[in-house]
Parts: structure tokens; C-alpha cells; sequence
């Protein structure tokens, strides 16, 4: 744990370099394993761990400030990909389909990663062979319905943050 983190339980990261350092003020509203090829190619690996929360719930802790670069998705509008000016590490993106109001952050970079596994994975018909995947999580072969994957809770948070508010 960096020296930022409190307690175990505090959802701290940040790049490679400790430049840029953020926080977590809450639980994310839902955590995906997404093994689609536009993850696989834009995290260099298997499939991404990303964490969908409030832009009001993500605090800066550090001097540091991330750079937006706007990259291509699966969508026409791309996405925003915030990096660490210094050490290029992705922190969190602002998907085109979601704006400002909801960072994706890149799970890997919390100092414990650990704390936040998937709640679902999706895209599974693109995931590598090898990967096995844990029951009793839900998995789709394709994006999914959160309406059906997700607590009641976590869709009012989004429709909450979308509006807004928080």
C-alpha cells in the first residue's frame, strides 16, 4: 500500500511513476472483466478489469494531473483515456457512451487490485482459451442487459450520475 492509503479497505492507486495518485470515495458502481479485442489490444493483455463510478467518487490525491488522449472504440465517438503525462500509464477513460459523468478506471491500478474482482464479464465469445472463468460469476458472450445483472442500486447510481446528480 502507498503511503496514501489509510487502511487496507481504502481503494487507492495510481501510475506506474506515482505521479498521478486518486481515490475511490465509495465502491464502484459495477466492476466488469470485459475480454473483448479492443480491451485485449488497449491493456496489452487478456481482457480488462474495469470500474464504473460517479466523476465525483474519483479524487485526486497527488500533485499529479492525467492527460486526456483521445483514442478510437467500438463506438464511432471513441473514448477518453486518462494517462499519466510522465510514466503514459492509463488510469480511468470517459467512454463516449457515458461522458463525464462516469469514469472507467482501470482496476489494475489500484495499489491493491484485489479488492475489486469482476462482477460480471462480458464479451466472452473473444476471451482467450485459457482463460477460465469463475463461477457463479455472470458471463456473457456479448454485452449484456444490466437490468438483469445488476443490483437495483448500482442502476439508480448510474441514472443518478447520468442526470447529474450523485
Amino acid at each position: 500500500m502507498s503511503q496514501d492509503s489509510q487502511n487496507s479497505n481504502e481503494l487507492v492507486g495510481g501510475c506506474a511513476c506515482g505521479h498521478v495518485r486518486y481515490r475511490l470515495e465509495t465502491a464502484p458502481i459495477v466492476v466488469h472483466g470485459c475480454h473483448c479485442r479492443y480491451c485485449q489490444r488497449m491493456t496489452g493483455s487478456a481482457f480488462a478489469v474495469n470500474a464504473m463510478i460517479e466523476a465525483d467518487r474519483l479524487t485526486l490525491i497527488g500533485d499529479g494531473e492525467p492527460q486526456g488522449v483521445q483514442t478510437p472504440s467500438a463506438f464511432p465517438a471513441g473514448q477518453i483515456i486518462y494517462r499519466c503525462p510522465r510514466c503514459f500509464v492509463a488510469l480511468w477513460s470517459n467512454h463516449s457512451l457515458l461522458g463525464e459523468a462516469v469514469p472507467i478506471v482501470c482496476v489494475g491500478t489500484l495499489d491493491d487490485a484485489s479488492q475489486l474482482p469482476p462482477d460480471v464479464h462480458c464479451f466472452t465469445a473473444t476471451k482467450h482459451a485459457w482463460i477460465a472463468l469463475p463461477d457463479g460469476i455472470p458471463a456473457y458472450e456479448g454485452d449484456y442487459d444490466s437490468e438483469l445483472v445488476w443490483r437495483p442500486e448500482a442502476r439508480t447510481r448510474l441514472e443518478t450520475a447520468l442526470r447529474g446528480g450523485s
